[in-house]
C-alpha cells in the first residue's frame, strides 16, 4: 500500500507543478497590467501639476484678460433648477439656477495632451473671473453641500469656463389691478459690478437659458408661461455699463380664489334675495337675514385683502367684493324703505269735511304712499265739500295710468310725473324678486368679460 501512494505521487508531480508555474504566471501577468493602469494617471497629474504650476508662476489675478487691448467678452449661459414661492406680500420670488459663464484668457494657454483641465474650487481665487452682480437681488445664496457647487475648467486654446450655483430672492414687482386674473413678469438682471462696456461685455448665446422639470417647481398659484432674455446699456455717472435681463412670464391661477372669495360672495348676495320672498310682517326673520348677509360680506372683503400688500389702487376682486357688499347692503334696506312706509300710512282724515262711501259696483283702489318732491302737490288731495265729486273713483282710462300707479285727476294730462312719483307697497318685493337677480347677471356678464378677454 505505502508503494502505492509513492508510484502514484511521482505520476501527479509534473502535472501538478506545470498548474502552479501557469498560475504563478497568470498572477504576475495580472500584476503588470495593473501597474500599468495605475502609472497612466500618475503621469497625467504629474503633467497637470507641472502645467498650472507653469501657468500660475507670473499669473496677476488682480487683471483682467487683454487690459489695454480690447474688453473682455463674457458669453453667459443659465440653467433654472426651480422658480418658486412667488411672495405677493414681498413683492420678491425664489430661483435656483446654475450660472455659467465662459471667457477666453490668453496667459492661460499651454501646450499638452491634455485638452482640458477641470479644477475644483481651490483654484477660482488664483485666476481673474468676472465681477458679476445681481442687480435686482435681495438675497442670494451659494451653495456649500457637500463641497462649495462650483466647476472651473480651462481648455488649452486659454478657453476659461466657470459655473456655480445660486439660490437668488430677486424683487419682481407685481401690478394687482386685475388680480386675481394677472399676469406678470418677473426679471433677473446681472451686470458687470465696477468693469463699464469699454471693458467687459457680456453676451447671451444662441440657447443660452434652459429650464428643468416644472412639475418640481413651487410656483403654487403661478403657471410659468415662458421666458425671454435681452440686454441693454446703462447710463451712470460712473460710465455706461452692459445689463443682461431674463424675464420669466408668470400667469396667476384664479382656483383658490374662486373657491374662497369668488364663490362665497356670490351665494351670500343670493342668499340676500331670500328675504324678496318673506313676508314683509316678519320684521325679525328679513332683518336678521339681512344683517347676517352684510356681516358675512364684510368678512369676506377682510380676507380677501389679507393675501394682498397695502396697495392705494382698486385690483379686481375689491371690486367684485364691493359690488356685492352694496348688493346685500340694498336688500337690507330694501325691507327698511319697505317697513318705513308701510308704517306711516295714515288714514284719511275728514276734518269737517264728510266723504261718500263709494257708489255700488265701483272699484275699490288698493292702499298707496307718495313720496313728495318739490312741494308740488300733496296727498291724499283734499276733499271738497262738493257734492258732485267722487273722492272713491277708480283710476281714470288708459293703461298708461295703471302701469305708472296714478289715480289722480291730473293723471292723463301727465302733471302728476312732475310732482310726484308713485309707488305700490304691495309690489316693492316683486319688483325687487326680478330687479336684484337681474342686475347682478349683468354685472357679472361684464365684469368677467372685460377681465378675462379685454
Amino acid at each position: 500500500m505505502p508503494g502505492t501512494v509513492l508510484l502514484l505521487c511521482l505520476a501527479l508531480g509534473p502535472v501538478l507543478r506545470a498548474r502552479c508555474e501557469s498560475t504563478e504566471e497568470y498572477d504576475y501577468d495580472y500584476l503588470s497590467i495593473n501597474k500599468t493602469w495605475v502609472l497612466t494617471p500618475k503621469a497625467q497629474e504629474t503633467d497637470a501639476t507641472q502645467i498650472l504650476n507653469s501657468l500660475l508662476k507670473n499669473y496677476d489675478n488682480k487683471l483682467r484678460p487683454d487690459i489695454g487691448i480690447k474688453p473682455t467678452f463674457i458669453d453667459v449661459d443659465i440653467y433654472v433648477n426651480s422658480i418658486g414661492p412667488v411672495s405677493v406680500i414681498q413683492m420678491e420670488y425664489t430661483i435656483d439656477i446654475f450660472f455659467a459663464q465662459t471667457w477666453y484668457d490668453r496667459r492661460l494657454r499651454f501646450n499638452s495632451t491634455l485638452k482640458a483641465l477641470t479644477l475644483n474650487t481651490n483654484m477660482v481665487s488664483r485666476i481673474w473671473i468676472p465681477d458679476t452682480f445681481f442687480r435686482n437681488s435681495k438675497r442670494a445664496d451659494s451653495h456649500w453641500i457637500t463641497t462649495p457647487n462650483q466647476l472651473l475648467r480651462i481648455w488649452n486654446d486659454g478657453k476659461v469656463l466657470y459655473t456655480l450655483r445660486l439660490t437668488i430672492e430677486a424683487e419682481c414687482l407685481l401690478q394687482l389691478q386685475n388680480f386675481p386674473m394677472d399676469t406678470h413678469s418677473c426679471p433677473l438682471v446681472f451686470s458687470s459690478y465696477g468693469y463699464p462696456r469699454e471693458e467687459i461685455v457680456y453676451r447671451w448665446r444662441r440657447y443660452s437659458i434652459e429650464v428643468s422639470d416644472q412639475r418640481t417647481w413651487r410656483l403654487y398659484q403661478f403657471d410659468f408661461t415662458g421666458l425671454r432674455n435681452t440686454s441693454e446699456v446703462l447710463r451712470t455717472g460712473a460710465g455706461e455699463y452692459m445689463v443682461m435681463t431674463v424675464s420669466f412670464d408668470l400667469s396667476r391661477r384664479m382656483g383658490y380664489f374662486a373657491i374662497q372669495t369668488y364663490i362665497p360672495c356670490i351665494l351670500t348676495v343670493v342668499l340676500s334675495w331670500v328675504s324678496f320672498w318673506i313676508k314683509r310682517d316678519s320684521t325679525p326673520a328679513r332683518t336678521s337675514l339681512g344683517i347676517t348677509t352684510v356681516l358675512t360680506m364684510t368678512t369676506l372683503s377682510t380676507i380677501s385683502r389679507k393675501h394682498l400688500p397695502r396697495v392705494s389702487y382698486i385690483t379686481a376682486m375689491d371690486l367684485f367684493v364691493s359690488v356685492c357688499f352694496i348688493f346685500v347692503f340694498a336688500a337690507l334696506m330694501e325691507y327698511a324703505t319697505l317697513n318705513y312706509l308701510v308704517g306711516n300710512k295714515k288714514p284719511l282724515e275728514h276734518s269737517n269735511r264728510k266723504a261718500r262711501l263709494p257708489p255700488a259696483g265701483a272699484q275699490v283702489m288698493p292702499s298707496f304712499t307718495t313720496i313728495n318732491i318739490n312741494n308740488i302737490m300733496h296727498w291724499p288731495p283734499e276733499i271738497e265739500d262738493d257734492e258732485d265729486e267722487d273722492p272713491g273713483s277708480p283710476c281714470l282710462e288708459g293703461k298708461e295710468c295703471e302701469r305708472f300707479f296714478c289715480c289722480f285727476e291730473d293723471c292723463q294730462t301727465g302733471m302728476w310725473r312732475e310732482g310726484r312719483v308713485r309707488i305700490h307697497i304691495s309690489r316693492l318685493d316683486s319688483y325687487s324678486r326680478v330687479f336684484f337677480p337681474t342686475a347682478f347677471l349683468l354685472f357679472n356678464i361684464v365684469y368677467w368679460i372685460a377681465y378675462l378677454y379685454l
